[in-house]
């Protein structure tokens, strides 16, 4: 039982970070030259902050015992739940200098193995993180953390059996809650979203009853059931259950991405400018900010356009793929250069096949070389996935919906 309960707990502060995996941390990498003195670059974190107080903590107890895994591992685990809540990608670095001792090891230990996979899989390094979490599994089947990470992973790259599989995994070993939510949310990608939405929306109003029920699942849940509502064209339901997550914690910048995707579908960039006007450092949902300007014909567009510019840009001197998708959504949409956007979506098609990269792919086809969607549209007829948000698209492609 005492095993059960720590384990409820681990989970539930890491379900945002391993479930919610797609929308890629982003941070202003552009150098920038003040016009004076006395302006403000950033607002650092207070010392008063409590994460920043829990960081100087455990730095302190690992600069006393450095090659300490056990230390070493739960400070590189707070730097990733802190990039993954603001989007800040210095943290997965933080965390990665953090296990330097253990990283380049072909066998480190096992929470070091966990740690390493999920800073790979934040940066798209799929095969990577999954050749660590398969050895992970060969020393400790029962790892649950390790099983759910692998689901996302799988699911990510639109290996949806094996992804379910693993999800399988978790059944004796994680809250039910957890493997209900790893289970439909695969499922409801793959030709039954309809009855997976309605299992796991019966599950979460039970679980959120239960006096352990954390925000941290609950964010993950609502926003997933936002999703699958919103793909089965349920707007005011999909509505309802972003606004559940919204007001459960300060949110993310997975659902806040999430959540302006939804209303700019909806047509409402009003709301979108509001709710990412403060939030622009993180590049995804700076794009977003930047799509609602132009929808309201805004002469601030103009601006964040320069700013996204700016930030592609130096992305690609780095040699960074991971924000491919977001950079054509930005070249379709916001540059109306298809050709370019076509060829980054197909890159990026090649790593991930989420909903999300679906749909660049398939509008960024439309707009310059409908025959190269071909590829796609056998996948989403292989994989019965059921989104109404693809029908305008796809009537674009002469396709069925």
């Amino acid at each position: 039982m005492q095993k059960n309960m720590h384990l409820s707990r681990f989970l539930s502060a890491l379900l945002i970070m391993f479930s919610l995996v797609s929308l890629a941390f982003d941070a202003q990498a552009t150098p920038f030259i003040p016009s004076n003195g006395k302006q403000v670059l950033e607002q650092l974190p207070s010392r008063t902050d409590p994460a920043q107080r829990a960081f100087a903590e455990l730095r302190k107890r690992l600069a006393a015992n450095p090659n300490n895994p056990a230390v070493a591992g739960e400070l590189a685990q707070a730097y990733i739940n802190a990039a993954r809540n603001d989007g800040d990608p210095r943290y997965l670095g933080y965390a990665q200098a953090v296990l330097k001792p253990w990283w380049s090891l072909p066998n480190p230990p096992i929470s070091v193995l966990v740690l390493r996979a999920t800073i790979l899989q934040s940066t798209h390094q799929f095969p990577e993180a999954l050749l660590d979490l398969n050895n992970v599994l060969k020393q400790d089947r029962d790892n649950a953390q390790a099983w759910l990470t692998r689901a996302t992973i799988l699911q990510v790259q639109g290996q949806f059996a094996q992804a379910k599989a693993s999800c399988m995994h978790l059944y004796p070993l994680a809250p039910e809650l957890v493997t209900l939510t790893c289970l439909h949310n695969v499922d409801s990608l793959n030709g039954d979203t309809a009855n997976s939405y309605a299992t796991l929306a019966t599950a979460y109003k039970k679980y959120e009853k239960n006096a352990d029920s954390d925000a941290g699942t609950k964010i993950w849940v609502t926003t997933l059931l936002a999703e699958m509502a919103a793909r089965q064209g349920d707007a005011k339901v999909a509505e309802a259950w972003y606004q559940s997550a919204l007001t459960l914690a300060s949110p993310d910048s997975y659902l806040l991405g999430s959540y302006a995707d939804f209303l700019l579908d909806q047509q409402r960039p009003a709301e979108v400018v509001k709710l990412l006007k403060e939030k622009t450092r993180v590049d995804a949902l700076l794009l977003r900010y930047a799509l609602a300007l132009q929808a309201q014909k805004s002469p601030l567009a103009a601006g964040q356009i320069v700013l996204l510019d700016q930030r592609f840009e130096a992305a690609m001197l780095r040699g960074d793929t991971v924000h491919q998708r977001e950079q054509a959504r930005y070249e379709l949409h916001l540059k109306n250069h298809p050709a370019i956007a076509l060829k980054l979506a197909q890159l990026n098609w090649a790593i991930q096949k989420e909903t999300a990269d679906l749909r660049i792919l398939l509008e960024a086809a439309a707009a310059h070389d409908p025959p190269a969607a071909a590829p796609a549209l056998a996948w989403l007829k292989q994989n019965k996935l059921q989104d109404l948000t693809l029908k305008p698209v796809l009537a674009r492609l002469g396709a069925n919906s």
